[in-house]
């Protein structure tokens, strides 16, 4: 049985305490990002991707995701732990000497649920596309998920990647872009205007659709489902997630500042009481 709807919005505001919880006890992390794709990332790994019990790095028969904004490690490590991957414990240990939890994923500590090193940005698509194409070769029918950030576009690793997985028809990835407009220097129209996204992935002969609420689990459901359906069909599947960074503590929206700064003590307690629910489990 897959969690209703409030089941996931509870979870989501679970996530969003850990993630602020986690930042603030190191005084160090990411917390706009994170905020912002919580709610996608709950949706995915709850409902939308079909995953195997346990974990094992080839993934063969089941659904495969890859980070490409590795900063946004906070989200993703605490939907990792509430998915059954790793002891919720141990987020408490974000950031810390010797942790499997780095500022940004790594794979030699092993930690279950992350496939790839992954915060020198530009790169998941390529190693996703690979993957993508690996299934193939296996006869598996499962999904390639990816997850970037729209300042991350910027770099040029991500057009090559995108040129090729169009090329060579790798029509079982779904690359979802989280298209906040903002990025750790201000907005990405004044860092580096990129004008269409949709009309640049289009362009590259990619299949494009929008997710305008990327905030609202039941939108993210609908426009996620649609994405799925539009597999296996020739093409490579982009989504454009309108989210708002810091979504879900009102003085962290609505600005860029929050791109990689922690809450103060007086900070986190406010951001908490915004995100209260009953049966609340912090770690």
């Amino acid at each position: 049985m897959k969690p209703n709807t409030q089941q996931l919005n509870n979870l989501s505001i679970q996530v969003r305490r850990d993630i602020l919880r986690m930042v603030h006890a190191v005084n160090s992390g990411h917390p706009g990002g994170s905020l912002g794709c919580t709610e996608f990332l709950v949706a995915l790994y709850q409902n939308l991707m079909d995953r195997k019990e346990g974990f094992d790095m080839d993934g063969i028969g089941e659904d495969l995701f890859f980070l490409s904004n590795g900063h946004i490690s906070p989200v993703f490590y605490s939907v990792l732990a509430r998915s059954g991957y790793f002891p919720v414990s141990e987020l408490a240990t974000f950031r810390l000497l010797n942790s499997r939890l780095q500022g940004h994923p790594t794979t030699h500590e092993g930690l279950p649920g992350v496939r790839i090193a992954s915060g020198s940005l530009g790169q998941g698509m390529s190693v996703a596309i690979g993957a993508a194409q690996a299934k193939k070769l296996n006869k598996c029918n499962h999904l390639v998920y990816t997850l970037h950030g729209d300042g991350e576009l910027q770099e040029g690793q991500n057009w090559e990647a995108i040129m090729y997985a169009s090329a060579k028809k790798v029509d079982n990835l779904i690359a979802t872009i989280d298209l906040n407009g903002k990025q750790i220097d201000g907005t990405t129209d004044e860092v580096l205007n990129m004008g269409s996204i949709r009309a640049k992935f289009e362009a590259f002969d990619w299949d494009v659709i929008d997710i305008t609420e990327g905030n609202n689990i039941e939108a993210i459901i609908a426009g996620m489902t649609d994405a799925k359906s539009r597999t296996g069909k020739g093409k490579p599947v982009c989504v454009l997630l309108h989210t708002e960074m810091g979504n879900g503590v009102d003085y962290m929206m609505y600005s860029h500042a929050w791109h990689g700064k922690a809450p103060n003590d007086e900070q986190l307690a406010n951001a908490l009481s915004q995100n209260y629910c009953e049966g609340e489990s912090d770690y």
